[in-house]
């Protein structure tokens, strides 16, 4: 007769993802994460601005490999990552009927948008090009052609209510043009963002082009905003008075800033807004030539 043992709860720790790695807080600073009804669910890392720095650092480095990726290959690995989250699928719906205080029925309906949403963007990736840039019309022998380029790196406040596919409604975007991303995820609700980590760190995703933060963004967002090796700010998650401040430090070396903007329905079609926010246009002049002794040219 074997004696009945009670096994103890295994709790999950959850951490940043920075560089494709998964470190505590520099700090060893941590808070409580509650549901809606104020329950504890786990201790997240508070970072610090070392951690935020280290995400800097990660993302330019990660730049230039995902840049210079093809359009096709980034699509790929947007879609590899829409494969991982279905799934995970049930984990993520737990995370983010907690952290929003919904129904599991709504939370899969959140969650299912946030995966339909990757696959959408995903679309986008060889595609943009074609709608932002083009051959210029000039008045003279030359060729002139506009193309997209990312911006580079791009700090983003995550949404602070939509705790997930708000999330991946400002990532995606983003990654899909090839930027790569400082997240300040959700202060009160980061765990959906931490595991996405997770996922990022199985697909194909190379370490480095997102890089989550969990905390406040009040004390990370006005170090990142000031960085000089920041190339952009989404600051879908600020409030007014932070997205003031972060506007005004962004502005030193000239980033590109993209400011709040009410969204009533995180699953709408969210257009092609967010992609343009952070691509620059490049024009190339090239001249026309001969073809022959008739004096033709092409």
């Amino acid at each position: 007769m074997s004696e009945s043992t009670t096994r103890l709860n295994v709790f999950k720790t959850y951490k940043l993802y920075v560089g494709g790695k998964f470190p505590r807080s520099e700090s060893g600073r941590v808070y409580e994460v509650t549901d809606s009804k104020g329950k504890w669910l786990a201790n997240a890392p508070l970072s610090s601005r070392k951690d935020a720095r280290d995400a800097v650092v990660a993302a330019r480095k990660a730049f230039g490999g995902w840049s210079g990726a093809t359009a096709y290959n980034r699509g790929q690995v947007l879609y590899r990552i829409a494969e991982m989250l279905e799934g995970r699928r049930d984990q993520f719906v737990r995370e983010v009927a907690d952290a929003e205080g919904l129904s599991k029925s709504k939370a899969a309906a959140q969650v299912d948008a946030a995966i339909d949403r990757w696959v959408w963007y995903a679309g986008w990736t060889d595609k943009i090009a074609q709608v932002v840039g083009g051959a210029n019309p000039v008045a003279g022998p030359f060729f002139n052609l506009s193309t997209p380029e990312p911006t580079g790196v791009v700090t983003v406040v995550a949404p602070q209510e939509s705790s997930f596919l708000g999330l991946v409604s400002v990532i995606a975007p983003v990654i899909a043009t090839g930027n790569t991303a400082v997240v300040i995820a959700s202060e009160h609700a980061p765990l959906p963002a931490l595991s996405l980590g997770e996922v990022l760190a199985t697909s194909d995703l190379p370490g480095g082009v997102v890089n989550v933060l969990s905390g406040k963004a009040s004390e990370m967002g006005p170090h990142l905003a000031a960085h000089q090796d920041v190339n952009g700010i989404d600051l879908a998650g600020a409030d007014g008075a932070l997205a003031k401040e972060l506007e005004v430090a962004a502005a030193d070396n000239l980033k590109r800033v993209l400011r709040p903007q009410p969204v009533d329905d995180w699953a709408a079609d969210p257009g092609t807004g967010r992609m343009t926010a952070f691509l620059e246009t490049k024009t190339v002049w090239h001249p026309t030539g001969s073809l022959g002794a008739s004096g033709s040219s092409y």
